[in-house]
């Protein structure tokens, strides 16, 4: 074969034919036995001319002008290209002569048998199909092969041309198929610029770009290693690329100053500062720049780098108490309860109260998101909403159906004789409230009671209030004075239609309703108590003046009370405050230990007589209290004191059918109380010896006013046995035994505060006297004499002194002194 390779046109236009080396003979017979002549390339956009020439034409050719084509074994022709394959040309037996059969066909099949013989191998070239992005190399006309028509059923492969019959030599390497395209048209057709490049050439091409992109992520390795990786952010602060030296020195520079800068903080509705230092967070340097991490591998991580940033945050030291403490008092308002839809009246005007959600606070969670995210600044703390029932729809539906015209106009009511109760518009607020009604609206609440406050004084007049049978003493003897009926306003029945009085915007005017009214101790009643003779009768006297006006108030106003079958009956809560508004004037007490004076001292003498008549009565005790100091002219372990608001004298009567009534009788010297009843017990009291006494304490104090000098008194113990018999039968009821332990009375000197050498110790005016020492065995030490007159003493009180021959006295009481609390005495019941 010529340098054409076996062909009539430029060597140039054939790209893929590879020069052949000389091969043994027997290599060549194998080549011609070669059944592959020719290679279709693009699903057939080009047709192989026989005789070496390649048909250039500038249209596909029909389908009479293409070489039928058989697909590998096994598979189906692929008549639109879209699977590209190597395609052999089989010669056909002909069936009828070719129509005009041409030079070159005949220069073919010669020179085929020629080059048989000549070369060992003869590689038909491929010619590309002309079109707009690959035009034909020249101008040279060129010639189309005819169409070689083989019926599928004669269709043969070539017979071997070797003369010699030898095994064909291994095959030389298969032609490169071109990659699978749809046709013309498709991804491999023509108009790709890159789909006529063979396969090693774009795989080298991929393999350059490998190359470069292998040494690029190399060298961004080798580059960046030892640093912060790229576009990793602290709190907003870009340290990516630095150092982990300089990264530090950046974020102590950046984030540092951070630390005493207050942060706004909000939960929910409510808002302020807080200065991260002050509230115990600190930063953990050596921590934070742990988050970083070292430089990423994956190149695909290492290219997103370009395109981003990784925050990775503080890591903060944080005091959690401090931490709480500052929460809490930015969000102490933050958490609140809902607030209801309401309506509330102010000067007769309804007004709306918006419903408002509630919010719940977790302090806890507050501080951790707060530690985590105050270097960003602004932090918002979660909060959990508490919803409402009222809605808006509903309050304005209340507001324009029951408020407003309930606030209209005035409610009228008309009494007896022409009287009028108003209540005005302006009150009507105290009249009606509003509460949820669980679905979305609010119901009215009707308030009667405070109508009534407002109108019933209004109409007292037009009232007759009954009055109740009364117990007085006549001649001597209980009398019943008979009870009256009342005619009250029936308030309960004449506001019954309150609330269509309130929905009704004018004419709201409504009758008063009266009902006649039983007293609340009626005549037949007040007989049946069988209050008819004396059941216990007590006197006691030797008390100063002032003590005698105190016990004169209190006594004439617990005279004729009256207690009931079973009530108890209480001197404190009878009597009331007991003050220099009630005429009370100040008298002698037991202050701290020792003698001294306030305003209603010496009642204690009305409790001790009190006392001893209903004990002798048979009242059930139910409280009392001794003196913490003994006073001789009281019966020893049967004596009572009280105080205002803190000691108490309180009985009760134990008859279920009969009353009580209190009779008290008084002169300047003295008192007696009497309790009238109907007898059913006898009381019989068994006093016990004294023992166990103790020695008084020295107090020495400055002299003046507030100093009232005392000799003192031993204490001891003593017991008293209460026996109650049947009246009738004589059998024992109880027998009950108190035991009552007296402190000392200790011995006060009033010392001048510029005493003379060698002169005693003086109090006020005078010198003072001496306490006498305690006598010795058992017998308590003498004290001064104490006066028969009634004579008012003013500085030392009778009341409350110590008598000749008895210890002082004073258990904490009202009336008698202010209480010290520390120094009781014990009280046994036995």
């Amino acid at each position: 074969m010529s340098g054409n390779n076996g062909t009539n046109e430029p060597e140039a236009t054939h790209d893929d034919v590879r020069p052949t080396e000389p091969q043994s003979q027997a290599a060549s017979s194998a080549d011609a036995a070669a059944p592959v002549d020719a290679v279709a390339e693009h699903g057939g956009a080009a047709t192989q001319d026989l005789s070496g020439t390649a048909s250039t034409g500038d249209s596909e050719p029909g389908p009479e002008d293409r070489i039928p084509e058989t697909s590998a074994p096994g598979g189906e022709a692929d008549i639109d290209g879209s699977e590209a394959a190597t395609t052999p040309v089989f010669r056909a037996a002909p069936t009828a002569p070719a129509a005009e059969p041409s030079e070159k066909s005949e220069a073919f099949e010669t020179a085929e048998t020629s080059e048989a013989a000549e070369a060992p191998t003869a590689v038909i070239p491929v010619t590309k199909m002309p079109s707009e992005q690959n035009p034909p190399p020249s101008d040279a006309p060129t010639e189309q092969m005819s169409q070689i028509k083989v019926p599928p059923a004669q269709t043969a492969a070539m017979p071997p041309t070797s003369p010699t019959g030898a095994a064909p030599p291994p095959a030389g390497p298969p032609p490169v198929a071109p990659p699978p395209g749809d046709g013309p048209s498709g991804p491999s057709g023509p108009d790709k610029p890159w789909s006529n490049l063979p396969k090693r050439t774009i795989a080298l091409a991929l393999g350059g770009v490998a190359a470069v992109l292998v040494l690029l992520y190399a060298v961004d390795v080798a580059m960046s290693s030892g640093e912060v990786p790229r576009g990793v952010t602290v709190a907003g602060v870009e340290i990516g690329g630095e150092s982990l030296d300089d990264a530090e020195a950046t974020l102590r520079d950046e984030l540092g100053p951070r630390l005493d800068a207050p942060v706004a903080v909000t939960a929910g509705d409510t808002s302020g500062e807080i200065v991260p230092s002050e509230a115990g967070l600190g930063i953990d340097w050596d921590a934070t720049l742990a988050r970083v991490g070292e430089q990423p591998l994956n190149p695909f991580v290492r290219l997103a780098s370009f395109f981003g940033n990784d925050e990775v945050g503080v890591a903060s030291t944080r005091d959690d108490a401090a931490l709480a403490a500052s929460i809490d008092l930015v969000t102490a308002a933050a958490a609140h309860e809902p607030r209801e839809g309401n309506i509330v009246f102010e000067d007769g005007t309804p007004v709306p109260v918006t419903p408002q959600p509630g919010q719940r606070l977790d302090a806890e969670a507050a501080s951790d998101v707060f530690a985590e995210r105050w270097p960003f600044g602004d932090v918002s703390l979660p909060v959990e909403s508490v919803e409402v029932t009222v809605t808006r729809e509903g309050l304005d539906r209340a507001l324009a159906e029951i408020a407003v015209p309930a606030v209209a106009s005035d409610l009228v009511v008309t009494g007896l004789d022409g009287a009028v109760a108003t209540l005005p518009r302006q009150d009507i607020g105290a009249v009606l409230s509003f509460a949820p009604d669980g679905e979305g609206g609010l119901d009215p609440q009707y308030h009667p009671e405070a109508a009534i406050g407002i109108l019933a004084p209004q109409l007292a007049d037009t009232e007759t209030e009954p009055k109740d049978a009364q117990i007085v003493l006549d001649g001597g003897r209980p009398a019943v004075v008979p009870g009256t009926k009342g005619n009250l306003v029936d308030w309960e029945k004449t506001l019954e239609s309150l609330p269509q009085l309130l929905a009704t915007e004018n004419g709201r005017s409504v009758e008063a309703l009266y009902k006649s009214a039983d007293p609340e101790l009626t005549t037949e009643a007040a007989e049946k108590l069988g209050i008819n003779e004396v059941i216990g009768e007590f006197s006691s006297g030797g008390f100063e003046y002032a003590s005698g006006v105190n016990i004169r108030i209190a006594a004439s106003e617990i005279n004729g009370a009256l207690v009931k079958p079973g009530e108890t009956f209480s001197l404190n809560g009878y009597t009331g405050p007991r003050g220099a508004a009630e005429g009370y004037v100040e008298s002698g007490i037991i202050e701290a230990g020792r003698p001294g004076k306030a305003v209603g001292g010496g009642i204690s003498q009305l409790a001790t007589t009190l006392y001893n008549a209903s004990y002798f009565a048979g009242m059930e005790d139910v409280d009392h209290t001794e003196h913490s100091y003994y006073i001789s002219r009281y019966p020893a372990a049967r004596e009572a004191t009280v105080y205002e608001g803190a000691i108490d004298l309180a009985f009760r009567n134990p008859s279920e059918t009969t009353g009580v009534l209190i009779q008290t009788i008084w002169t300047d010297s003295d008192i007696t109380v009497r309790l009238w009843g109907t007898k059913t017990v006898d009381v019989q009291s068994i006093t016990g010896d004294r023992t166990n006494y103790t020695s008084p304490n020295t107090i020495t104090l400055p002299a003046g006013a507030s100093c009232i000098p005392s000799s003192g008194a031993q204490g001891f113990t003593v017991t008293d046995t209460r026996i109650v018999t049947d009246v009738n039968t004589g059998a024992q009821i109880s027998n009950k035994t108190r035991t009552v332990r007296y402190d000392p009375v200790p011995i006060v000197k009033c010392v001048s505060p510029e005493p003379e050498p060698g002169d005693e110790p003086s109090g006020g005016d005078g010198p003072s006297t001496p306490a006498s020492p305690p006598g010795n065995g058992d017998a308590p030490a003498p004290a001064p004499a104490e006066p028969e007159s009634d004579t008012p003493q003013t500085d030392t009180p009778q009341a409350d002194t110590p008598q000749a021959g008895e210890p002082a006295a004073a258990r904490p009481s009202a009336g008698d002194f202010v209480p010290d609390f520390s120094g009781f005495p014990g009280v046994d019941d036995q």
